[in-house]
Order: C-alpha cells, then sequence, then structure tokens
C-alpha cells in the first residue's frame, strides 16, 4: 500500500535522495525545507513523474511555524505513515573551547530540538492509529567523538538516544523505529559546515570513494518496507574504506 511520507531537509543532500527513492516506491510525499524555489522545483520533477508532493515551507527550529503548517494539511495528506526525520546539519570544526556560541545553538537546535519538535507532533497521530514508522538520519558521530567534532557529535549521540527511547515508548503499538547512521556521505555537509569553503570541504573526500545520498535513501526505503514484524532498528552504513568516525584510510 502507498504511504504518506514526509521528509524534513527535503531540498538537498540525503532528504532529496529520500524524496526520489520514496516517489520510485509509489509513495506520496509531504516534503519539508527553507527554501521555497527549490522545493517547488522538486515537487516540479516528482510531479512529471507521477507522484502526488505537498511542500511545506519551514524552518524546523521553528515549532511554531512547524506547527501550523502541518494543522493546515488537508484531511487526506493528515495521517503520515512515515516520517523521515533529516533535517540536520554540522558546523564548524574547531576544539570544544575554541567553538562557536551561534553554530553550537544551530547544531542543537535543528539535530536535537527540530527532531523532537516533528516528532512530537507527528507521532500522536502514529499511536491513534497504531501504525506508523519514524526514520530518524543519526550518524557514526554519535557513536565516538572525533576530533573537532565535540558538539556535532553530541547531537548525533542525543539522536541515538532518542531514538532508542522512542522505540521504547511504543514498544506497546505496531509503530516502528529506525535510525540510520551515516558515515562519510558527499553532499553539501562538509560544504556547510565549513561556511561554504569549497576547497576544504573537497578535500573531505579526496582519496577516498564517500557513500551517496542515494546509498542512504536505499536503506530507508527498504526499512520502510520490511515486513510488518521486521523492525530496522540500528543500520551503521559506512564507505568501504571507513572504519568509524575518524579511521578513514585514503588512497
Amino acid at each position: 500500500m502507498n504511504k504518506i511520507v514526509l521528509i524534513t531537509g527535503a531540498t538537498s543532500g540525503i532528504g532529496l535522495a529520500c524524496a526520489r527513492k520514496f516517489a520510485e516506491n509509489g509513495d506520496r510525499l509531504i516534503l519539508t525545507g527553507r527554501k521555497v524555489d527549490r522545493l517547488n522545483d522538486i515537487q516540479e520533477e516528482l510531479s512529471a513523474k507521477g507522484t502526488e508532493v505537498k511542500t511545506l515551507v519551514f524552518d524546523v527550529r521553528d515549532r511554531e511555524k512547524a506547527e501550523k503548517c502541518l494543522s493546515e494539511l488537508p484531511k487526506e495528506w493528515q495521517e503520515i505513515d512515515v516520517l523521515v526525520n533529516n533535517a540536520g546539519l554540522a558546523l564548524g570544526l574547531e576544539p570544544e573551547y575554541a567553538g562557536s556560541f551561534e553554530d553550537w545553538e544551530t547544531m542543537i537546535d535543528t539535530n536535537i530540538k527540530g527532531l523532537l519538535t516533528m516528532t512530537r507532533l507527528i507521532v500522536p497521530g502514529m499511536v491513534e492509529r497504531d501504525r506508523g514508522h519514524i526514520i530518524n538520519i543519526g550518524s557514526v558521530a554519535g557513536d565516538a567523538a572525533y576530533a573537532g567534532g565535540n558538539v556535532y557529535c553530541a547531537t548525533k549521540a542525543a539522536v541515538k538516544a532518542l531514538s532508542d527511547g522512542l522505540r521504547i515508548d511504543v514498544a506497546n503499538t505496531a509503530i516502528r523505529v529506525t535510525n540510520l547512521k551515516p558515515g562519510l556521505v558527499e553532499t553539501n555537509f562538509s560544504n556547510t559546515r565549513f561556511h561554504g569553503d569549497d576547497e576544504r570541504a573537497a578535500n573531505v573526500y579526496k582519496g577516498i570513494k564517500p557513500l551517496t545520498g542515494d546509498d542512504i535513501a536505499d536503506v530507508a526505503v527498504y526499512a520502510a518496507n520490511a515486513p510488518a514484524h521486521v523492525q530496522i532498528a540500528e543500520v551503521l552504513i559506512l564507505a568501504t574504506h571507513q572504519a568509524s568516525g575518524s579511521v578513514i584510510v585514503r588512497k
């Protein structure tokens, strides 16, 4: 049965890849993001291929706007089957004692509080219907800190804890919770981390074939379509020459 899938941060990277993969699966999509032009372009692209798409323009850090947008969804779009909490980012790679307060607040407000906002707004409906799936995009960074990763790693460790906690909270229902933990994925992630420094961002992927957004989206679609009695609780996805968040062999 086709599902209604809501994806946050759907305008680029893993979020956009998920949108395209779930569209290929025949699902109906609610795509959220901050960039109205990008959302419109993606809606046009996917609609031309026969996918039903709704777009919602808001920043997950803005709880009031998120709540307003979701409350205004037409009735036929309100029973969301899959929530992909993808919106997130890393900023900076400084030692913890030299980090930017503003960067910290942005990461915490997006990666943790934004995820919590969407979970709080959508999961009660899933509980009421006794069905649904939450897919959180975590990171290998949530398993162990790496040099300069401090606050970003802490936010992704929080994603793991929140995923595990939610899974416990809904264990008496048919709702499933998945935490996907990608390693090195070539998207605009590093460009964002380095505040638009293209050369420094490109160096992150030199000497190794990194993962792509499609690689992560493939796992998300698989998890969402596993048999009802199967819960893909957690998946760590690494490039072949990456062993952990800090061990990468470049050739």
